[in-house]
């Protein structure tokens, strides 16, 4: 499918799909090199950080079963049907063993028995792909670039001094270009969606472009280019502070009246319409960027989708708050708004033992952005005592400083055991620490970007991600072991193949479009710093 793309109209030009895994004959990506590795059992040396011997080609061995290694044919009218083998397989119903996966139209049609199964590729390890709840795509552009500090004490808020001047200079095709990067290598880590919380939308000036949704556009180009799922959230900011201050001249590019927002969200529907399994929510920035009336009809435009909002990141804002209205951010939300199911509270790192319980009991999904929020120094989330509440999170790489699966659960439970002096921590007795982080990230990334089933399990979505069996992180682990290897010990390393939808988008720890996807990214950063 091609989604239109263009700045203000002009230059108009289709955007694909990206390139398929090279053919089962041995096609080569565009650097020349063989993109996907034919199946063995023998470790495969020449596999990034001593990856699995895996594809997300059909076998050579396997070809000869059916006409099409694994893809079987159908009647007319019906989805291709691919099948997926693996060793060990992580399910909704735990580890098991010689598993194949049938995959129709994106999802998990069947679960079952690999013996006998013709397969277009069969891997070692496969776990779900997980969600990262919380992008900012252009700033991926400005990582490291703030890092000098100023004459006084550096914060978050010189930090946003800084990311104001740098969103700026961006144009459209800078903005879709910085996030085609920024998908490429969230596949790469193991992400397979994204909730982009998307607020630079104008052109310099603060004026629309001709299509308000223009950035949006770009947005989801760059979704379609990397291969990644979509939750796209455009952003409704208003205001500077809280009591409706007026915005800044810094905030230009973010700033939009309710009239022209609702235009703006009809746009980003548009745009993601030929995604799949894309989906729609609305994002009032935060309880300082919106009135109390304002919250109310943007979340109304909502509809069914998911509701995502910034909160009580740092003391200074829970501070204004108080003074403003004399209750804190995260009480004074949950006070005058329905939060259930549906809502994500971005960080609510700042939370007395009375909004913990409350927000916990509510339903609604903390998005945690642990690298970001050690990044711009805003604290530590009350995680223990949250999870003793009973409450629901995700992971989010926010401002994309660093992009990682492993990188932003390790940092939770790191900063988590920093806070309490003490160890294994977000988790419970006798359960693997690893393990619990991931099927909490999995679960709350899935419920806050709208994501029906989560999981490896009958109607899910094919998003699988296989790790490296041989990476000496993870050689001679079984099952729990081999996340807690990946997740302290390793990294985006032992990460090999990343299907999302059950197409191949990642193999040997590559992005099958990574060359022509950096070397657009590497032009626009050139031009940038000039």
């Amino acid at each position: 499918m091609y989604i239109q793309v263009g700045s203000r109209g002009k230059g108009r030009r289709a955007v694909g799909p990206p390139p398929p895994c090279p053919s089962p004959a041995g096609g080569r990506g565009d650097d020349g090199r063989a993109a996907c590795r034919p199946i063995s059992i023998a470790p495969n040396r020449n596999a990034r950080g001593g990856g699995t011997p895996s594809s997300c080609v059909p076998s050579p061995a396997k070809r000869g079963r059916d006409r099409e290694g694994g893809r079987r044919p159908t009647k007319a009218g019906d989805p291709p049907v691919t099948v997926l083998a693996f060793d060990q397989l992580l399910t909704a119903a735990g580890w098991q063993a010689d598993v194949a996966v049938t995959v129709a139209d994106g999802r998990i049609a069947a679960i079952g028995p690999a013996a006998g199964r013709a397969v277009a590729a069969r891997h070692a390890i496969g776990v779900p792909g997980i969600a990262s709840l919380h992008s900012h795509a252009f700033q991926r552009g400005m990582a490291g670039l703030a890092e000098v500090r100023g004459p006084g004490a550096d914060s978050f808020w010189s930090w946003r001094e800084t990311m104001y001047r740098f969103a700026l200079t961006m144009t459209p095709d800078d903005v879709e270009a910085v996030a085609a990067q920024l998908y490429a290598e969230m596949l790469e880590a193991g992400f397979t969606r994204v909730g982009e919380f998307h607020y630079l939308h104008h052109d310099h000036d603060g004026r629309p472009y001709a299509d308000p949704a223009e950035m949006a556009v770009r947005i989801a180009a760059a979704a379609e280019t990397s291969g990644i799922g979509l939750t796209l959230l455009p952003v409704f900011y208003a205001h500077a502070g809280f009591g409706g201050t007026p915005p800044g001249d810094g905030q230009r590019r973010f700033v939009s009246s309710l009239d022209l927002y609702d235009k703006l969200l009809g746009g980003a529907r548009r745009a993601v319409a030929a995604l799949p399994g894309a989906v729609v929510g609305v994002a009032p920035h935060s309880l300082r960027a919106v009135t109390p009336e304002e919250l109310g009809r943007v979340v109304d435009l909502a509809g069914t989708g998911p509701v995502h909002i910034h909160v009580a990141e740092q003391v200074r804002e829970v501070e204004d708050c108080l003074a403003w209205s004399g209750r804190r951010p995260v009480a004074l939300l949950l006070d005058h708004a329905a939060v259930d199911a549906r809502w994500c509270l971005i960080h609510a790192t700042h939370m007395d033992a009375d909004e913990v319980r409350r927000l916990a009991a509510s339903g609604a999904v903390a998005g945690l952005c642990p690298i970001t929020e050690a990044n711009l120094g805003d604290g530590i989330f009350p995680g223990a005592a949250f999870l003793e509440a009973g409450g629901r999170y995700g992971v989010g790489s926010d401002s994309n400083v660093e992009i990682g699966v492993a990188a932003e659960l390790r940092q939770l439970e790191y900063a988590q055991r920093l806070a309490t002096r003490s160890r294994n921590v977000m988790t419970r007795p006798g359960r693997s620490t690893g393990r619990s982080l991931f099927d909490a990230a999995l679960a709350g990334g899935g419920q806050a970007l709208g994501v029906a089933t989560t999981g490896l399990a009958v109607g899910a979505p094919a998003d699988i991600v296989t790790l490296g069996a041989d990476h000496p992180a993870l050689a001679g682990r079984s099952g729990d072991a081999w996340l807690d290897g990946w997740i302290f010990s390793t990294g985006n390393a032992a990460v090999d193949c990343v299907y999302v939808g059950g197409k191949p988008r990642v193999s040997g720890g590559r992005h099958a479009a990574r060359e022509k996807i950096a070397a657009r990214f590497a032009a626009v950063m050139r031009r940038l710093a000039g």
